[in-house]
């Protein structure tokens, strides 16, 4: 299973190489965001975008509404792992 994170790009660090940094979840991290740029949406546009992070790339766009619907889900899949690793451990 692959899974994506929503992460929000907050500066463009090597325009030539579509390189960027993304704010995902507190932690920046440079990523390649070539997948998204095009004629229509070139480098520079791309600050302030939402994306689907995965493995070091922006594989989509999302909107702001869609990534924040995202992230309340990861936290609580992540809470319910967190309760069911409990739940193992109390047997």
């Amino acid at each position: 299973m692959c899974l994506g994170i929503p992460g929000q790009i907050v500066e463009v660090t090597d325009a030539e190489n579509h390189l960027a940094l993304v704010n995902v979840g507190g932690v920046r991290r440079v990523i390649n965001i070539a997948f998204i740029v095009d004629d229509e949406r070139p480098v520079a546009a791309c600050v302030g975008q939402w994306v689907l992070v995965h493995v070091g790339f922006a594989m989509s766009l999302l909107d702001e509404a869609e990534a924040a619907r995202t992230l309340a889900l990861l936290h609580e899949l992540g809470v319910a792992q967190a309760e069911f690793a409990e739940l193992r451990g109390a047997s």
